[in-house]
């Protein structure tokens, strides 16, 4: 019988190709896909998406959903005490490991690793080191669908923020930007793909910036009044 594991999903394209290798494998079960959400603005923290687009999101794909609620401007010992409560929560239902989508940053696996050792759970990092330009190929060709929701205006360009991923998009970034934005600079969210029941319908809404980042708003396509809360 698979594995049961808890996955920790941003809504973006590395957590869906991560999602992706694990549901083809079938060696484990994702029992629940385990999300953060920043209080007030009701928003996936550091991507901005609106929490029912990520609602809808993992209701497409057909997986259970966990929100931990943290505060804006979050400080590492709130946001650990918050994850590990809903960590705990897990391990008492059988779980024992948690899955990432993280690629290659040594400093970060190290971080999640010695988070769970603390509570008893251990990691799994399902495409880890696989080389980001042959990613970012595998999720068009794959049939994933997704628009940027963030940008880091240290590395792109505005206009960057609202675009869908497509071959155009990936020969447009410079030089310098990881192809997966494995470095930060560039958020997205998935809206379609091969796990996707339907895919998840919205329309591009304002941008704002705030702090050297650029966020594109999606509106849910129900939403009467564009908008909706802060990004």
């Amino acid at each position: 019988m698979p594995e049961p594991i808890l996955f920790c999903w941003s809504g973006g394209k590395d957590s869906a190709m991560a999602l992706y290798c694990i549901l083809q494998e079938r060696r484990q079960r994702v029992a629940s896909l385990l999300t953060t959400i920043t209080e007030n603005y009701d928003r996936i923290s550091m991507h901005g998406v609106r929490r029912v687009l990520l609602e809808r999101q993992a209701e497409s794909i057909g997986l259970p959903l966990n929100k931990v609620f943290i505060p804006p401007q979050c400080i590492n010992p709130v946001y650990e005490a918050r994850m590990e409560e809903a960590l705990r929560m897990h391990l008492a239902n059988g779980i024992r490991r948690v899955a990432f989508g993280d690629i290659f940053l040594e400093d970060l696996r190290v971080y999640r690793e010695n988070n769970l050792a603390r509570v008893g759970m251990s990691a799994l990092f399902p495409i880890w080191k696989r080389d980001t330009r042959e990613l970012a190929s595998s999720f068009l060709e794959l049939g994933f669908r997704a628009v940027v929701v963030c940008v880091d205006l240290n590395i792109l360009d505005a206009g960057f923020a609202g675009r869908f991923l497509d071959s155009q998009f990936f020969d447009d970034l410079p030089p310098d930007a990881d192809p997966c934005g494995e470095n930060g600079e560039f958020h997205t969210f998935v809206f379609d793909g091969p796990m996707f029941t339907k895919p998840v319908g919205f329309s591009v809404g304002e941008k704002v910036v705030r702090d050297s980042f650029c966020f594109c708003d999606l509106v849910p396509e129900s939403c009467a009044h564009p908008q909706g809360g802060k990004v």
